[in-house]
Formats: structure tokens, sequence, C-alpha cells
């Protein structure tokens, strides 16, 4: 059986620089969904133990949790999604595609209360927005993001408004890492969070906490029993961009790319396999006349393509880590160093980053 089909289909999904977000509303059927601005100083650092965490939890954060209603114009449908207050400023953080093409929101907070709120800042590359509200009521404090990843099997928190259902909270734990997380436009979101919670439609855009009320995710897709949360990592680098400029830019290198596995490893001459092979350089962008594809992309196992091996000083051995290290480590217009091997020799190239274009 060829293995050309197979190859054609995993480049068409791996352009490696091009991770971009979900844009689509939530709207309201019954589909399933499936799922780090610097740490802000409030009373969430609560740390509930035993029976009553979850209780402890809930009673301290739920405040901050908002619920979402999109009224478009025209005849399109609205959608539902949740929220959390960010800032002292009434900034709340959602899903850029929660709130989609639109310009002004409803929300409603869990005593009842409804406010206005105007999207000042959206990014599809990362599934994030940013509103301003109207008015926030005072019990509705900011929630602290947190500085680093949790751990894998660390218990956490889902947070939101599934189903439109209020105030409602879900139990689970870290099931995972550093995933890029398939998106319906055929790219992926790097540096996601894996949780065993299931997100049912409403619940996009609310926090995933720590049992000490911090947001380490902030969901975006589930289905069956497996979700995923943008990281609090790509929070605290999108966010404070979107609050300031209303966008951000994205570093960019122009290529596709796979994985080396042991076939292409001993198609290629390579003593193990590692690293990530370059297929294709695109024409006009970056990479063009600094790295160097593979001579047939035809060709079964992809030969004489460079084999990077790392990216600014990080080691890359799959696309996850390639994707992670260009959403959250570097920016457009950074030169980093690559080193590679190419023709069976390791040397080191340097290449000035691009900004990601538009989706």
């Amino acid at each position: 059986m060829t293995k050309k089909p197979l190859l054609v289909m995993v480049l068409a999904a791996l352009v490696v620089g091009l991770a971009v977000g979900v844009s689509y509303q939530d709207f309201g059927n019954a589909e399933v969904e499936t799922p780090d601005s610097p740490p802000i100083e409030n009373n969430a650092s609560v740390a509930f133990e035993g029976d009553q965490a979850y209780v402890g939890l809930y009673e301290e954060v739920a405040g901050s949790v908002v619920a979402i209603r999109v009224d478009p114009e025209g005849e399109e449908l609205g959608g539902i999604g949740s929220g959390f207050v960010y800032s002292d400023d009434g900034h709340v953080v959602t899903n850029q595609h929660v709130v989609g093409g639109e310009e002004t929101v409803s929300l409603r907070f869990l005593e009842g209360e409804w406010s206005e709120a105007t999207v000042i800042g959206t990014d599809a590359y990362t599934d994030l927005a940013v509103l301003e509200a109207e008015e926030v009521p005072e019990y509705a404090q900011p929630l602290p993001v947190a500085d680093q990843h949790p751990r894998r099997g660390a218990p956490i928190a889902a947070l939101g408004n599934p189903q439109g259902l209020e105030g409602s909270i879900s139990a689970g734990i870290v099931a995972g890492l550093n995933r890029s997380m398939p998106a319906p436009n055929d790219f992926t979101i790097p540096d996601t969070v894996q949780i065993d919670t299931a997100v049912a439609q409403g619940i996009s855009g609310g926090p995933i906490t720590t049992l000490d009320g911090e947001v380490v995710g902030v969901t975006t897709r589930g289905q069956q029993s497996i979700g995923f949360g943008v990281s609090s990592t790509l929070v605290n680098r999108v966010v404070p961009e979107l609050v300031a400029e209303g966008e951000i830019e994205h570093a960019h290198m122009g290529i596709s790319s796979l994985e080396v596995t042991p076939d292409i490893a001993e198609a290629n001459d390579l003593d193990r396999p590692r690293g990530v092979m370059v297929v294709e350089v695109i024409d006009g962008r970056p990479s063009e006349g600094i790295l160097q594809g593979v001579r047939d992309v035809e060709e079964t196992p992809p030969v004489g393509g460079d084999i990077i091996l790392r990216f600014d000083g990080v080691t890359v051995n799959s696309h996850e880590e390639l994707s992670r290290v260009l959403m959250t480590q570097v920016e457009p217009g950074d030169t980093v160093e690559i080193d590679l091997i190419r023709d069976g020799e390791e040397t080191t190239v340097e290449l000035t980053l691009g900004a990601r274009p538009p989706p």
C-alpha cells in the first residue's frame, strides 16, 4: 500500500508556524464541544483541602465567572459562552470563537446582573478575546493567572455555563500538557492544556483553575470526556497585547514539516530518529533561501530536507515543541539560530522571523 496519500494528508495539516484558533460561534444547538498579563493579585489564593476543596473553590471564584450572550444583527442566530474577570479595569477574557466578529456582547454575572461589554481585542491564532464591561459587580474580583504550567495529574476545576446553565463547576485533573489542539480550519493551537472534563456548549471561554483559584487555562473545545484549554502561558503573552493594541502578531517561519520517524531517519542516513524535517519552504516567506526542503515532496519516505534539531536553543523533536517555541518564546523580527542537519552534516543557520499572515 502506497504511503503517498498519507504523506499528503499529514503535510496539509502540519504547516509549522501557522497555528490558528477557532473562528466560529457557539450557536444555540446541542452539539458538544471538545476542549498563562501578569498574574493579578486578589483574594483567590485559598488552597482548600479534603472533601470541601471544590465547595470552597466554587464559593471563592464563581462570582468572577460570567455568562456571555452574543446577539448578532440580521438573521444569524445568537450564541452563548463563558468568560472570567481579568482585571480591575473591567476586562473579561473569553474565546475568540465565542464573540466571533461582534463588537459588543452582553454579560450576566452570578447574581443576575447584566452588563454590556465591548470587544476590544481578539486573536484567532490562540482563540482568545478580551472584553471591556461597562459595569462589574463588586464581588466579581479578577482571577489570578498562573505564571507556569500545572503538573500532570494535578486536580483542576472548569467553571462556566454549560448549555446556558449558570454557576456550574466540573472537577477533573490535568491529563496532558503542551498539546496541539486541532482547529476546524486545518491548523492548530499549540501549548494547550488537556483535561479529563467534558466541555459542553456554553462553557467555552470559562476558566480552568487549580484548587487555589489560579487560572491555568481558558476552556476552548472538547469532546466526550476530553477537554482542552488555552494555556496560562499564552494568556500571559497574548491578553496584555490585546488590551493595549487590540491585536497581536505571532512569529512565522513559512515551512511545512514532518517529524523524523525511523523510516525517514533510515532514508536520510541518520544515526537515529530525531528532529523535525523541513519538507517545503513556502515562496516569499522568511525561510526562503535559508532553509532547504526535500528533493521531491511526493517521494516516500522524503529525502533531502533540513533536519531541525534545535530552534533558538530549544531541542525540538515534534511539531508541538516547534510550534510552542514559535508561539511563546519568539516574536516577529527576532533573528534566531537553528541547529540542523543538511546533507548529512550538522550546521547552524540564522533566520529572521516574519509575522504570521492573517488567518
